[in-house]
């Protein structure tokens, strides 16, 4: 097993919620909690690489066996050759450790006992605040008193939401997110999620049907990240990416990725509404 950017197999370290990746966007080593082993989320992105994806929450989860999974990964990176032995040269740094996986981490009520958690492993690790932990979030349960109350623990921890905002329509969060979701109710939700812990805005970008996003859509999300400014949302800015792996949703023949020009384009219109940007073609 020898990890590359392409390839975020969950199965790969023979783990049940723990699992190592190659972050593109971060930059080296992330260590993945997926708290949905089930496959299930309350969206459904169409660019999603999760196979077999359904609708509905995760299962229980057992935490004792998530903390013995995390330990044993952080020992063998930390401690033995794990890093000479499955990660490209030029990658072999430990970044975070990521509440990601195969659906909404947030859906599941053990989400601020497993931030806590993972705080006391890093600590014992000595990695608290060394490295991040970070949420990747669609953000659509900020809301929920426990998922506030895990965002809170996180900003002790050194942490950080990336949040999911691919449009800013009704129409446009239907077709990519599968979501009838409201834009306004959904930037409450971020401007909420920014209040407690620190957040950068993340949007995926694609052709459909060999085309980029319609001008109206840009426009739309353009505003947002302009409201979002006059309203002084704190957000550590835009986490602008594209297709790096191939979706295995039905959709998936459909979508390509835009150029890098294209990309590379739209993030200096983003720049110029003030906010930092971060472009992973």
């Amino acid at each position: 097993m020898t990890l590359t950017t392409r390839d975020h197999d969950r199965a790969a370290a023979g783990m049940t919620y723990v699992y190592p990746v190659v972050s593109r966007r971060a930059g080296g080593v992330s260590l993945g909690v997926n708290l949905n082993p089930n496959n299930a989320c309350n969206w459904r992105c169409i660019y999603c690489q999760v196979p077999d994806l359904q609708r509905g929450g995760p299962p229980a989860i057992d935490l004792e066996r998530l903390e013995d999974e995390l330990r044993r990964l952080l020992a063998a990176i930390v401690h033995g050759d794990f890093m000479a032995r499955e990660v490209p040269e030029g990658m072999r740094r430990l970044n975070d450790v990521a509440l990601s996986g195969n659906g909404e981490p947030t859906s599941a009520g053990e989400f601020p006992v497993v931030v806590d958690l993972i705080g006391r492993v890093l600590a014992d690790f000595g990695l608290l605040g060394q490295i991040k932990l970070v949420l990747i979030s669609n953000g659509s349960l900020a809301d929920k008193a426990h998922v506030r109350a895990g965002l809170r623990a996180m900003a002790g921890l050194n942490g950080e939401v990336w949040f999911k905002f691919d449009r800013a329509t009704r129409g446009g969060l239907q077709q990519v997110n599968d979501t009838e979701t409201d834009p306004e109710r959904h930037y409450q939700r971020l401007k909420t999620v920014a209040a407690l812990c620190p957040t950068w805005l993340q949007t995926c970008m694609f052709a459909l049907d060999g085309a980029p996003p319609e001008a109206a859509e840009v426009d739309a999300w353009l505003a947002l990240l302009a409201r979002a400014a006059s309203d002084a949302v704190p957000l550590r800015g835009v986490l602008l990416y594209g297709l790096a792996r191939a979706s295995l949703q039905a959709e998936a023949a459909r979508l390509s990725a835009v150029p890098e020009a294209w990309l590379w384009a739209l993030a200096r219109r983003v720049e110029v509404l003030g906010w930092l940007v971060r472009v992973s073609p």
